[in-house]
C-alpha cells in the first residue's frame, strides 16, 4: 500500500529518471549509440545532460518533504543536521568504493565523482534548509549563479587569461588540477564533477528545496 504522506509524483520522476540513467549507462552498444543518449562533449546538450541535475533537484524537493516533517516533530536542528552528516558521508564513501569495481584496481583513484557532488549538494542543501528560509535560500542560488559567472569571466588563468571556458582551460578545470593531487584526477586532468562545479549544482538543489516548498503550499 502507498503511504498518504508519499508524494506519487515524486517517486514516478525519481523511477524515470533512474530508468533514463540506466539507458545511459548500458546504451546496448558503445559502438553504435543512440545520439540523444551520449552526453555532450563540451559545447550544447543532449536529454543524457538533464538525468543528473534531475537527480539533484529530487534531492532537494525530498529535503524539505521529509525535514519538514522532521522539524515538526520537534527534533532539535541540530540532531538532523547530524543526521544530514551522517548521510553524506556514507553517500560520499559509497562513490568512493565504487570507484574500485569492479578491478579493484588501486593504482589509480579518481576523487570526483557523481556520488560524491550528491554528497555535497545533499549537504549544502540540508544546511540552507535547516538554518535558512526560502527567502534566503533563493538570495543564496542566485549570488551563487552570478558569482560564478563573475569568476569564469574575469578572474585570469595563468596562461590563458580570464574569460576562456574552454575545456582544459577554464578556471574550474585550473582550479581542480592546482587543488586536487593529479593521481585522483581522471586521465584529462579536469573533472566534469570538480570543485568550482559543485557550486552551480547546489543552486540546482536550491530550486529543489524552492519547489518542494511551492508543493508545500499547494497541498495546504
Amino acid at each position: 500500500m502507498t503511504s498518504p504522506d508519499r508524494l506519487i509524483s515524486l517517486d514516478v520522476f525519481r523511477g524515470l529518471t533512474i530508468a533514463a540513467m540506466i539507458l545511459v549507462n548500458f546504451p546496448g552498444s558503445w559502438e553504435a549509440i543512440y545520439a540523444p543518449l551520449e552526453h555532450a562533449e563540451w559545447i550544447g546538450t543532449t536529454p543524457a545532460d538533464f538525468i543528473f541535475p534531475f537527480f539533484i533537484f529530487i534531492v532537494g524537493i525530498s529535503i524539505t518533504l521529509s525535514f519538514s516533517k522532521l522539524l515538526e516533530k520537534g527534533i532539535a536542528r541540530k540532531q538532523v543536521f547530524k543526521k544530514s552528516m551522517r548521510r553524506a558521508v556514507k553517500i560520499f564513501g559509497v562513490g568512493l568504493a565504487l570507484r574500485f569495481l569492479p578491478t579493484f584496481d588501486f593504482s589509480r583513484f579518481e576523487l570526483p565523482g557523481v556520488l560524491q557532488r550528491i554528497a555535497l549538494v545533499f549537504l549544502a542543501c540540508a544546511l540552507l534548509f535547516i538554518y535558512s528560509g526560502w527567502r534566503t535560500q533563493l538570495f543564496v542560488g542566485v549570488g551563487i549563479l552570478f558569482a560564478y559567472w563573475l569568476a569564469l569571466m574575469y578572474i585570469p588563468v595563468p596562461g590563458f587569461g580570464p574569460g576562456v571556458l574552454e575545456p582544459g582551460k577554464n578556471l574550474a578545470n585550473w582550479l581542480d588540477g592546482v587543488v586536487i593531487p593529479t593521481n585522483l584526477l581522471n586521465k584529462k586532468g579536469y573533472d566534469s564533477e570538480g570543485i568550482l562545479s559543485t557550486f552551480p549544482a547546489i543552486v540546482t538543489g536550491i530550486s529543489g528545496l524552492l519547489a518542494g516548498k511551492i508543493l508545500q503550499f499547494k497541498k495546504r
